[in-house]
């Protein structure tokens, strides 16, 4: 019986199952986020959370205690590594040193690097100066691990993340299909709106164009037309009159 036994054994002895704890510890602390599996995340949760809490003391005992807890390694050297692409040396969660300030010897082990507790107690405990625990979270992926078939899950420090599924691949379907909504309404919602009353009031505006012209071409003759023939009219049999009174009394005048 497994009576006053706390804790998951995880299939380890005592020596092998301390040594990983430590080591996924010191991962967290210096990423910012590690994935593992659930049973390893639920085991190593309490243990960062100890650490985060002893780290906030910041006393010359604390580090000591720290010491005694983890080890002290060199830490970020993969920060000067020719062998790491670019887009792998990006960290949300803290400053990364300079490249210049890590040293190699010439047989490539690191000569001058940052120091584990050395970066707790400056940069994860500061981050949580106004937090009561609750330090890390458990993120589930959806993933499974090949072999086994194990649950996948991130463990992170709380503070950078941007929803329930942060730093996770798990999108659901249903998540899927309203971002396509979304984006096919930012897409396609303010263009129709901006550009259809621009299209329908040049319609508009070719429309009543002809619209307009064509009485003021209809009426143009018609008020031009008897202003221009009736006087011609007029002036035709005032011309004829004129040229035919003569002519009479020139017969009148000869008879007599």
């Amino acid at each position: 019986m497994r009576n006053r036994i706390n804790g998951k054994q995880l299939n380890r002895k005592s020596d092998h199952r301390i040594a990983m704890l430590r080591n996924m510890a010191s991962g967290l602390f210096e990423h910012g986020s590690i994935e593992t599996t659930m049973p390893k995340a639920k085991a190593v949760q309490p243990f960062v959370e100890k650490i985060i809490t002893l780290a906030k003391q910041g006393s010359f005992h604390a580090r000591r205690q720290l010491e005694s807890k983890l080890n002290d390694r060199k830490i970020h050297a993969w920060v000067a590594d020719p062998n790491v692409p670019d887009s792998r040396k990006e960290n949300p969660y803290f400053e990364l040193p300079d490249a210049d300030d890590i040293k190699f010897n010439r047989y490539g082990e690191v000569k001058k690097a940052p120091r584990l507790v050395q970066h707790i107690l400056a940069n994860v405990a500061p981050r949580f100066a106004d937090r009561d625990g609750g330090y890390t979270r458990i993120i589930k992926t959806g993933r499974h691990r090949l072999g086994d078939g194990a649950d996948l899950v991130v463990l992170q420090l709380v503070g950078e993340e941007e929803g329930s599924e942060a730093s996770s691949d798990n999108v659901t379907g249903r998540r899927r299909q309203a971002d396509r909504r979304d984006a096919f309404a930012a897409s396609l919602g303010p263009v129709a709106t901006a550009e259809a009353p621009a299209e329908v009031e040049e319609e508009a505006v070719i429309e009543d164009a002809p619209v307009d012209e064509a009485p003021a071409a209809e009426d143009a003759p018609a008020d031009e037309a008897p202003v221009d023939e009736a006087p011609a009219a007029e002036e035709a049999p005032a011309e004829e009159a004129s040229g035919e009174a003569p002519e009479g009394d020139a017969e009148e005048q000869s008879s007599e």
